[in-house]
């Protein structure tokens, strides 16, 4: 039943599509399976042996460390997206770690070494990969621009906008998003410090633009961000 589960679990995600059963389930043999409840750190860049992972259930952070020890959010991960040493390499200059959002995820992963043999024996498999690596890639180049060359107000209205579009339910110009951030979350997300992205959301919230609190974030016409 077990081993059921994870088939479904790889021939559910658009990257395993090209591969046939049989690879399916030799691909099983190899996966690891774990959950994880929110607050739990279940990645760390550093770690004796590097594995790709791929998230099946709830949500994530990436959070990355610069050398004064402050920490920025990468990435918001949810259900299908990959994490761990994408480049297929370990980095030793690269410190990040991934910890849990939401009330529990599910997870699975390979070690880098199987993924790499996998890839050897399907270039199908291989070209879709770089392809969706890519792709990651080119969004953390264009979010990295949207943070040095525009301010915290700014870059905090762009996110709440991307959010909602992302998550949020919606209501005409109206949107609804479950809340599984901190303030201080929201902080590292915009680069900023938690002062500034509270006094931030604050002034939204006295000009009556977004409702924020622990359980959901309201804005209430997505034009006036």
């Amino acid at each position: 039943m077990f081993d059921e589960l994870k088939y479904w679990y790889l021939r559910d995600h658009k990257l395993f599509w090209t591969l046939s059963m049989s690879q399916i389930k030799q691909l099983c043999i190899i996966t690891g399976f774990k959950k994880a409840k929110k607050g739990e750190v279940i990645y760390f860049s550093s770690s004796d042996l590097p594995r790709i992972y791929l998230l099946k259930k709830g949500k994530i952070k990436i959070v990355s460390i610069d050398e004064q020890g402050k920490e920025t959010i990468k990435e918001i991960l949810q259900k299908g997206d990959l994490f761990g040493e994408l480049s297929l390499e370990a980095d030793d200059s690269v410190n990040e770690y991934a910890k849990v959002l939401t009330d529990e995820v599910s997870i699975c992963s390979f070690l880098l070494s199987d993924f790499e043999d996998l890839l050897v024996r399907n270039p199908t498999l291989a070209l879709s990969y770089t392809k969706f690596v890519g792709l990651k890639m080119k969004r953390f180049k264009n979010n990295y621009s949207d943070l040095i060359s525009k301010d915290a107000k700014t870059r905090l209205s762009s996110f709440l906008k991307n959010w909602a579009e992302r998550e949020g339910i919606k209501d005409g110009k109206k949107y609804t998003i479950n809340n599984y951030l901190t303030q201080t979350d929201i902080a590292q997300i915009i680069c900023t410090s938690r002062q500034t992205a509270t006094l931030l959301l604050n002034e939204l919230e006295g000009k009556k633009i977004i409702f924020y609190n622990r359980k959901e974030n309201i804005i209430d016409d997505i034009d006036w961000l």
